[in-house]
């Protein structure tokens, strides 16, 4: 039986000549920004679509229609599988759409660019790189003292795909890594794991603290006041997670306060984040706009999963990167 297959008129532009090239027994449909399906040549509204696989590039994105997109996945007659381009997936839309019934499978495609984001804002955070370009220029010859990462301890909230590569990374370099995850399963990329509940225990250890889990009812402004009086002077965020994970109030506190040394934020509760944000500002706030994911190897690693998935689901084999309902 033909599978229908729907995607952003942009990415079948993308993937096209590699998917026919699959030899697939598909039916290709596209949809546009104004969130329409094409079918047959003609406009078609989506209660009146029915689609197998549903591909959610990040090509909406790109194309401005991210909201429409979103509504039309909600919004079309049935979906049974949903492969999107997101890694985290607390907008509400994945929450509905598998309360429908729909499977979801996210991305892991970005973990490796926001890993070498991590490593390299934590090292130009050890190394004082400025100090040295401005050396440079004045002609000086000054020796200048860094940290070694090889002495740090890392706590990394979240281990999903992104945060285990950022262990196997840090690792790498002779790091201690903890982590917090669901299930304190062992695991070779890191030396101690534990539920929330350990959250205490780890903190006053860590040199530096990686927020890289979901966006949940029980992680809302999970750096809060407690969290950062608990915290080991002189550590180090770095979140690559959501804003809402942190109490900018509190977390500002602290940093005035010298307790926390460096925060480095990816992500805001509210993006872009305005220009008059405190945050802009603070001497020891490092701030990017939400670009960790930004790797030039990522479109290529999304391709990849859609090309690799869409074949398992014509021969009912088990899916790359499903969640299960109850993580959603």
């Amino acid at each position: 039986m033909t599978v229908t297959v729907a995607m952003h008129e942009a990415s079948y532009a993308h993937i096209g000549p590699r998917l026919d090239a699959l030899g697939l027994d598909i039916a290709v449909i596209t949809f546009d920004s104004d969130g329409m399906y094409r079918v047959d040549g003609k406009a078609t509204p989506p209660a009146e679509v029915s689609v197998d696989y549903f591909w959610l590039s990040s090509h909406i994105a790109k194309a401005g229609a991210t909201k429409a997109a979103f509504k039309l996945v909600l919004d079309t007659k049935s979906i049974d599988v949903l492969q999107t381009f997101n890694a985290g997936l607390d907008a509400p839309v994945y929450r509905q759409a598998s309360g429908k019934g729909v499977r979801i499978c996210n991305s892991s495609a970005q973990s490796v660019a926001i890993a070498e984001y991590t490593m390299a804002q934590v090292l130009s955070v050890y190394h004082p790189i400025e100090q040295q370009r401005a050396l440079q220029a004045a002609g000086t010859w000054q020796q200048t003292p860094f940290r070694e990462l090889s002495r740090a301890t890392w706590l990394i909230v979240g281990l999903g795909a992104i945060g285990h590569d950022v262990a196997v990374r840090a690792k790498a370099f002779g790091s201690t890594v903890l982590a917090v995850r669901r299930a304190p399963a062992a695991d070779p990329a890191i030396d101690e794991a534990g539920t929330l509940d350990a959250l205490a225990e780890f903190l006053p250890r860590a040199d530096i603290i990686l927020l890289s889990c979901p966006l949940t009812e029980t992680t809302q402004g999970l750096a809060d006041k407690a969290f950062f009086a608990a915290a080991k002077p002189g550590a180090m965020l770095v979140n690559i997670g959501r804003g809402g994970l942190i109490d900018d109030t509190a977390m500002i506190a602290s940093l005035d306060e010298n307790r926390l040394a460096t925060a480095v934020l990816d992500v805001f509760d509210q993006e872009p984040l305005p220009a008059d944000n405190p945050l802009w500002t603070h001497p020891k706030v490092r701030i990017t706009s939400h670009t960790s994911f930004n790797g030039n190897g990522v479109q290529d690693r999304w391709d990849a999963l859609f090309l690799d998935n869409l074949p398992r689901y014509l021969k009912g084999e088990p899916l790359l990167r499903e969640v299960a309902p109850a993580d959603i």
